[in-house]
């Protein structure tokens, strides 16, 4: 089966505080992964909306994660523009015999002049020069979400986009970057509350 790369552009408009009910995503299960390691994650330094591109691991990472993807019933792949995410989505998509759906606003958090620096170099609460406010780069991805509709989709992604992911349907997140090319799979229980599912090869 031959695999295609659709583009989607301009996601649905998701008005100022956007409720999690409206966006269909929410309503059922699907699946996160993060890309695989890169340049800037192997030296600690902010990426942001840099283009860059997976190392030889983080390539091997994106085959393993394949294959722990492989047995789920997966029904779309949607994923960010940048290249360490469509690099990581293509070896799962090649397994799953779909295509991957390139949605732009799924695009990390822009860091402005903190691109290429140090990890350390950020502070919470405080938005660099040049870079998205929080409050917009959570719009912008909820926006990105409200535009997915699929019955299990996998979002290939960000750190960024797993944090606005979790604090949507109100997971505790960890103090340190979700894993890279780690599949994890959000499943809703008891009504409004959700479960976190790290998926392991077996």
């Amino acid at each position: 089966m031959a695999l295609g790369v659709r583009t989607r552009v301009g996601a649905l408009e998701v008005s100022g505080g956007a409720v999690t009910e409206s966006i269909p995503l929410f309503q059922r299960p699907f699946y996160f992964l993060r890309h695989g390691e890169t340049e800037t994650n192997a030296q600690r330094l902010v990426a942001g909306s840099l283009d860059t591109a997976l190392t030889e691991a983080g390539r091997q990472q994106a085959l393993a994660a394949a294959e722990m993807l492989a047995g789920e019933a997966i029904t779309a792949i949607y994923s960010s523009p940048l290249q360490r995410a469509r690099d990581t989505a293509v070896p799962v998509a090649a397994k799953l015999e779909l295509p991957i759906i390139i949605v732009a606003d799924l695009a990390e958090r822009n860091w402005g002049v903190l691109e290429g620096q140090p990890r350390g170099s950020r502070r919470r609460g405080v938005t660099p020069e040049g870079a998205e406010t929080s409050r917009a780069f959570a719009q912008r991805i909820l926006c990105a979400l409200a535009s997915i509709d699929s019955e299990a989709p996998l979002i290939v992604g960000h750190s960024g986009v797993f944090r606005v992911l979790c604090r949507s349907v109100g997971i505790m997140e960890a103090s340190a970057p979700v894993a890279n090319a780690l599949p994890l799979r959000f499943e809703p229980v008891h009504g409004r509350a959700w479960n976190l599912k790290r998926l392991i090869d077996t």
